[in-house]
């Protein structure tokens, strides 16, 4: 949506110098035509972008979450290994599109995603359609709306320019969430709440007015998650804001939320406890 600012910097200016990911060396494949590298392990291989659409450290702190929860992880993006194209999707059980920029606009990280070769939102969409799953996270919540993704029965909004919020300006600080009915502290910046109405959607966390902070919701065969908080924000970002470290809470609701996500939504459901927040 034109005009909401979202995301982070911790304590820096968003590196247009992108890393290349861990791997062979050499020149990165000009295309998505090689399927990204998986593990001998086992494990899910969850496929999280690393670009000009996102922030300094949100891919990262994606990964530690991910990781955390037992998936491989891999980056894709402009000078990543692995690029978009047909085949980037093939093998993943995940993609994840992290938190962005503090100051950029949806449209302007949508604009910045779109110009990446090989890019196309069809890409996300047919892979989520088929059976695939999609995480958004702040920025990556507001992108699987519109402008973005389009994967959601509904749309996301400005949190803090919704009636009766409780955080009303853009600085980094922790937002009151109800987590499955329990209080929560979560890290916040300028993220997302979601107006969605569609069948089989799981609000799993609310904002103190009522609004969808958390949710899990169907997209043909697929699913997807989007959280308006950072479930995967480390200690250090609280260090850098001077903020109550909530990291291990948080970090355990998103392991909540990876579990929604990818469970078999025909397999009868269970309802985890997270840790209240002190």
């Amino acid at each position: 949506m034109a005009g909401v600012r979202v995301g982070r910097v911790p304590g820096l200016v968003a590196a247009v110098v992108l890393v290349l990911a861990a791997g062979c060396g050499g020149t990165p494949p000009q295309s998505g035509d090689v399927p990204p590298p998986g593990r001998d392990d086992g494990q899910p291989l969850a496929l999280v972008y690393r670009g000009p659409a996102a922030c300094e450290g949100c891919p990262e702190a994606a990964e530690g979450l991910l990781e955390r929860a037992g998936f491989a992880v891999r980056f894709v993006g402009p000078g990543e290994q692995v690029r978009f194209g047909p085949a980037a999707l093939t093998g993943v059980a995940l993609y994840v599109q992290p938190g962005g920029t503090n100051g950029q606009e949806v449209a302007t990280a949508w604009s910045l995603l779109a110009r990446d070769p090989g890019f196309s939102p069809d890409l996300v969409r047919t892979y989520v359609r088929g059976g695939g799953r999609f995480l958004g996270l702040c920025m990556g919540g507001y992108l699987a709306g519109d402008p973005g993704f389009d994967l959601l029965p509904g749309d996301s909004g400005q949190y803090i320019r919704s009636p009766d919020a409780t955080v009303t300006d853009e600085r980094d600080r922790l937002v009151d969430v109800l987590w499955r009915g329990r209080p929560q502290r979560m890290y916040f910046q300028d993220g997302p709440y979601f107006d969605l109405d569609g069948p089989g959607t799981d609000v799993l966390a609310r904002y103190p007015n009522g609004r969808t902070a958390a949710a899990v919701t169907p997209y043909g065969r697929g699913r997807v998650a989007v959280s308006g908080p950072h479930p995967e924000a480390p200690a250090e970002w609280y260090r850098d804001y001077e903020l109550p470290d909530q990291s291990q809470a948080g970090l355990a609701l998103g392991e909540d939320l990876l579990r929604t996500l990818m469970a078999d939504p025909t397999a009868p459901a269970s309802t985890p406890t997270p840790t209240p927040a002190r």
